[in-house]
């Protein structure tokens, strides 16, 4: 079992940076395929970005191409998010998540088995 730990969100002004981070502690971190995930006030978790084990392939939710980055370190076990030109509606809690089910990405979130406890963002228009 992982656990995972969010840090870096804030309250940002729109067009500004934030760097998130994800913790994970407990097994190997390079076993995992992970994700980011956001849920904002009153609408459903949705995808953010994913990246392979490796770290070779990377996939992003349309709105968020050419703005935000996913990258990992295997060697510190942890996650990051960086989100440049951010907007109002990027407001929400985000979500790392983890899975050995797969070596590659993927969108759906029911194959990630492990979620941090979600670190809050707020951009301020």
């Amino acid at each position: 079992q992982v656990q995972l730990v969010e840090s870096g969100g804030g309250l940002v002004q729109a067009g500004g940076s934030l760097r998130l981070s994800c913790a994970a502690s407990g097994r190997t971190f390079s076993n995992y395929a992970m994700s980011w995930f956001r849920q904002a006030p009153g609408k459903e978790r949705e995808f953010v970005a994913a990246i392979s084990r490796s770290a070779i392939s990377t996939a992003y939710e349309d709105s968020v191409k050419g703005r935000f980055t996913i990258s990992r370190d295997n060697a510190k076990n942890t996650l990051y998010l960086q989100m440049n030109n951010l907007k109002a509606e990027d407001t929400a809690d985000y979500y790392c998540a983890a899975t050995v089910r797969i070596t590659g990405v993927t969108m759906n979130p029911s194959v990630y088995d492990y979620w941090g406890q979600g670190t809050q963002v707020t951009v301020s228009s």
